[in-house]
């Protein structure tokens, strides 16, 4: 008779998991995995909302508009299966949706001159692309080819940005109007002031994150998170907040919403083509195949230095299988009406939180697929709950790359500073990215160190200039 069941017989079920995802390798724990999934979700759960309103608001070349309802079930459909794709095979914690600079591209140039479904080919058709340059090879000696100083750029410059967003999407900083005529962009508040309940949210919420962290308190940015969410639940209960931007703190009447497949599989691969031409049609997925490619490729390098994944030569190991998940991605993205789905920056408040293996992504994603069903929870955190959490984690990059830099060598300190400052003032990685490149294989061209330049930088520096003299050309 066989002997019952004792209290060590789940073990090697839990070791299994253990030894596929590499928790314990990499110094973390179920609770540090679980914690980060629920920190970076929270972090990018806008999307939800704010990709549907960006889409929706365009219109194709008849006049129609995507349906608001049905995109919400795209969105958080096409995130939760590329985010769990990306756990389970790349096992790293980063996680994907809609991305956002692609979707503008998506809904402003490709719809206005095609159908929806033809827009929708051209992502398919660019994720396509991405896939044949990881099976080939061409993607990953891109990645290996950027210098370790230009590398680091590319993290602060990351984390420069995601903190710009932190004070932009909290409404610390806003955008002055265009009639007002000024030459200055950018302000502090509303009228050069801070008024409001939510930036108060907000800046407390700075000030718990950062208080935790320097108490070394475990789940700081998720207890963060936690206690804004319900401090705003409470102001908005007593004093009716007018606006909290795209999600308000309140609990929804009906928390259940029944998701809408119906724009899934919408997508016309080559129709786009009889549209504009064969010529512009190319064009097209190329500008939708470079923001793609080197979006991910920075978000991608960023965090996984800031989770220490990297080995001793700045490389991610099994990153070719990181890259392919990031191809399907894009690809997914169309195919369900919701844009190219992309690496996401907000991926750093979860490694912030001490994920480090696809993990984290399982809870993410898990997180998604209620979304589906639970809408109106999801988006219940307002941004001001959630924005702290990207401060912090930028302050965290910044600080942990930029004695990395070799400042004595103008010849990377130089496209390392373009890099940095060109991702948070243009509002776009690709632009960093390509702006440092260019910058690097001219200085060390004029510096006579042409040979020190790997192939692919010169490659991909040619195809940034011609990307960027495109409107010139008339090509665009």
């Amino acid at each position: 008779m066989p002997n019952p069941p004792t209290a060590t017989a789940t073990k090697p079920s839990r070791d299994a998991i253990d030894r596929y995802f590499k928790i314990s390798e990499r110094g973390s724990s179920y609770a540090r995995e679980i914690r980060g999934g629920f920190a970076t979700f929270f972090a990018m759960a806008y999307i939800i909302v704010l990709n549907p309103i960006i889409l929706s608001s365009a219109k194709d070349m008849n006049g129609h508009h995507l349906d608001n309802g049905q995109l919400v079930t795209a969105t958080a459909l096409a995130a939760a299966f590329t985010t769990l794709l990306m756990g389970v095979l790349g096992n790293v914690p980063i996680a994907l949706a809609a991305g956002l600079g692609v979707n503008t591209v998506v809904a402003l140039q490709l719809a206005p001159r095609m159908t929806w479904p033809d827009a929708m080919g051209m992502v398919v058709l660019a994720g396509f692309v991405v896939m044949l340059l990881v099976a080939t090879g061409l993607r990953e000696r891109v990645m290996n080819a950027v210098p370790h100083g230009l590398r680091k750029g590319i993290a602060i410059g990351i984390g420069l940005f995601i903190m710009l967003i932190g004070l932009v999407d909290s409404g610390f900083v806003t955008r002055i109007p265009d009639v007002a005529q000024t030459t200055v962009p950018l302000q502090l508040g509303t009228d050069g002031r801070l008024d409001g309940w939510p930036v108060l949210v907000f800046a407390l919420g700075v000030l718990l994150t950062l208080g935790l962290l320097v108490r070394r308190v475990p789940g700081a940015i998720l207890i963060s998170i936690v206690a804004m969410t319900v401090l705003a639940m409470v102001i908005e209960a007593v004093a009716h907040v007018p606006s909290w931007g795209l999600t308000a703190p309140k609990w929804p009447g009906n928390p259940v919403a029944s998701p809408d497949f119906g724009l899934i599989g919408k997508v016309s691969l080559f129709g786009g083509f009889g549209k504009v031409g064969v010529l512009t049609g190319v064009l097209f997925v190329f500008t939708v195949l470079l923001s793609s490619f080197f979006d991910a490729m920075g978000t991608i390098m960023g965090v996984s230095d800031e989770a220490g994944l990297t080995d001793a030569h700045d490389n991610v190991p099994g990153i070719n299988r990181v890259l392919f998940v990031d191809g399907i991605a894009v690809a997914v993205g169309g195919a369900s009406s919701s844009s190219a789905n992309t690496c996401f920056v907000e991926s750093t408040a979860g490694v912030g939180e001490g994920a480090r293996t696809g993990f984290a992504n399982l809870v993410t994603g898990g997180l998604f697929v209620l979304a589906l069903f639970l809408t109106p929870l999801a988006t219940m955190v307002p941004s001001q709950a959630a924005t702290p959490a990207l401060l912090t984690v930028g302050f965290l990059i910044f600080a942990g790359s930029i004695r990395e830099i070799d400042w004595s060598d103008f010849t990377i300190a130089v496209p390392a500073f373009v890099t940095m400052l060109v991702m948070p003032f243009t509002y776009s990685i690709t632009n960093g990215i390509g702006m440092g490149f260019i910058t690097f294989v001219v200085l060390r061209l004029v510096a006579g160190r042409g040979r020190e330049v790997p192939l692919p930088m010169y490659v991909v520096a040619v195809i940034f200039g011609f990307y960027y003299l495109m409107p010139a050309l008339g090509l665009t």
